[in-house]
């Protein structure tokens, strides 16, 4: 059941355009517009942020909009300093959507004299006076114990498997790929919902940052590849998968991400790769240049988010999207054609 209730979002400057589309999404349920609350977040001279709410929030549930994506830093202080604005209104509790959680790679210690930073965001957050977190394909799914309030771990896989069902629905030849041993159950489960093959690339490293040696766990000759991952970054990986498959046989490589980072030269890196096309979401806003970037297609993630939102705020399972059955009747519309 969908209800209006004293649902509200508002959202920080990380990006806007992914709260608005969330926000046309509800509206569509609503069959009314809805806008995100109107304030103001920005920053004093020395770059201090400053929040400034305009509308009534006391007793509202309300929902931030916020990936803590670059730059991190600013945009984590940013979605503190609203959550704080909102409890001093007195609204009744502050879920904070963040699309993309940064510093969640930073999951455990590496070697000695090390932070945890994923723990510390996670004990800012709740201390801000954050009641839950809605976030979406976490970098190390443990982290969900680093918080003492809830968080709800959606997962890109679902939407994969539509969009690869559209897609690639005459190739019957298809495997995925997983670009690293530790993200083999990301890519079994895609690998399980459409029902084919699996493969994993297998790297050895002599130092962080540095491959020393790669190697495919599986058969991927004359397939058409697909890698599958949570994060791109500088592609540096992705690129020599895509370059070790097509030696080993594959026919086309193809990769689905849903964080698209692209830091650095990464997607100089991609439009000149061996790689036939890459699909990210939009849990980070794109920058001009990945718009155009021919090799990159935006998957959107605001109709899984509003209705994560929406189930949230209804007290109603929000487990319930984890699966493909359940959202394509809400993904439906992208698929038209």
């Amino acid at each position: 059941m969908i209800s209006n209730g004293k649902l509200k979002l508002i959202s920080g400057n990380s990006n806007l355009s992914l709260a608005k589309s969330i926000c046309k999404r509800i509206g569509l349920l609503f069959g009314a517009k809805v806008k995100p609350v109107k304030a103001r977040v920005e920053r004093f001279s020395d770059q201090e942020v400053f929040v400034e709410v305009f509308e009534n929030v006391r007793g509202e549930d309300m929902f931030i909009v916020q990936s803590t994506s670059n730059p991190a830093n600013d945009n984590l202080m940013e979605l503190l300093i609203i959550a704080d604005a909102l409890k001093r209104s007195s609204a009744s509790r502050v879920t904070a959507i963040i699309p993309y959680f940064g510093y969640a790679r930073q999951d455990r210690r590496t070697k000695a004299r090390t932070p945890i930073s994923a723990k510390l965001v996670a004990n800012l957050l709740a201390q801000a006076g954050i009641n839950r977190v809605l976030t979406l394909d976490l970098h190390a799914a443990q982290i969900q114990g680093f918080f003492d309030i809830p968080v709800d771990n959606l997962y890109a896989s679902p939407i994969f498997a539509i969009d690869i069902r559209h897609n690639f629905a005459k190739n019957k030849n298809i495997t995925i790929v997983s670009p690293d041993v530790g993200g083999v159950s990301r890519a079994r489960e895609l690998a399980e919902k459409i029902d084919v093959d699996l493969a994993v690339v297998d790297k050895r490293r002599s130092a962080p940052g540095e491959i020393n040696s790669m190697t495919i766990i599986g058969d991927v000759s004359d397939k058409t590849c697909i890698l599958v991952d949570d994060i791109c970054d500088t592609a540096g990986t992705l690129i020599k998968s895509a370059e070790l498959l097509i030696e080993k046989g594959a026919k086309e490589v193809h990769a689905y991400i849903t964080h698209g980072v692209l830091s650095g030269e990464a997607i100089k890196r991609i439009s000149n790769s061996n790689l036939s096309s890459m699909v990210i979401t939009d849990t980070i806003e794109p920058t001009e240049i990945v718009m155009r970037c021919p090799k990159i297609r935006i998957i959107t993630a605001a109709p899984l988010l509003a209705h994560a939102m929406l189930n949230i705020s209804n007290e109603s399972s929000v487990s319930s999207l984890f699966s493909e059955e359940s959202l394509k009747p809400i993904y439906e519309g992208l698929y038209s054609n």
